[in-house]
């Protein structure tokens, strides 16, 4: 929820803004303090042409990582706000689990500058479905409220509920990608209800934090079975520790 400009004052007396990092006094509720943003590691050029993985320098334009050649992606391109290193991650945990969801506003900034010029009006978001057992444990999807804010700074339409999950999955970090696979598997469908509207589109598909890409990867067979277009992965965070 946004604080009204004429109240906002008033919430900084009672509430001093704080750094959600490092807790350095702020002048406004609006970011980190300088030190804790210079520690984010934000992916750059060159990259990847096809998933924006961050090469050395000298690489050229245009060039396709070794993953990507072995295993070509569904998708049809990552933006990351951030790398995943110890700072992201403390972020997300605030967020993700610890209620913390005025982060989305500054989270979402970080992803939407990272999208390409192209993605406007005439591209649909949709987040990363939650299964509604953990909805209501949480009280929210973390995807969704990112999701939101990525569409209003470009003025495109949110599908909110354009993907469902089915069913509960387990975690997926320690598990194989065959493992993965069969946790997945009928788990994450594109909602019948929103068939006319998939059909077509130009997707960005929104989740908080990129690790093995699973989750995404069922995301996003499930939008091209229901004819999407294309589809574009962003996150805040993607584990990519051979970037760092």
């Amino acid at each position: 929820m946004q604080v009204p400009a004429a109240l906002a004052p008033i919430v900084d007396l009672v509430f001093p803004p704080r750094c959600p990092l490092c807790g350095e006094a702020l002048v406004e509720q609006s970011g980190l303090c300088p030190e804790c943003w210079g520690e984010l590691r934000i992916p750059g050029a060159p990259a990847c042409a096809k998933c924006q993985r961050p090469f050395d320098l000298g690489v050229p334009d245009g060039a396709i990582c070794a993953p990507c050649l072995a295993n070509p992606p569904r998708h049809d391109g990552i933006a990351a706000g951030t790398l995943y290193t110890a700072e992201s991650r403390k972020l997300v945990l605030a967020f993700k689990h610890g209620q913390r969801i005025a982060l989305a506003p500054m989270l979402a900034r970080l992803i939407v500058a990272r999208l390409p010029a192209e993605v406007g009006p005439d591209w649909l978001v949709v987040p990363v479905p939650l299964h509604r057992w953990r909805i209501w444990q949480r009280g929210y999807n973390q995807s969704a409220l990112l999701a939101r804010q990525v569409a209003q700074a470009r003025g495109a339409t949110l599908l909110v509920d354009g993907l469902v999950r089915h069913k509960r999955t387990p975690p997926l970090g320690g598990l194989g990608r065959k493992a993965r696979a069969r946790a997945l598997s009928g788990a994450i469908a594109a909602n019948p209800r929103r068939q006319a509207a998939l059909h077509g589109a130009k997707i960005v598909l929104v989740d908080d934090v990129l690790t093995s890409g699973a989750t995404s990867d069922a995301c996003v067979a499930a939008l091209k079975r229901a004819g999407a277009a294309s589809v574009m992965i962003a996150c805040f965070a993607r584990v990519l520790d051979e970037a760092l």
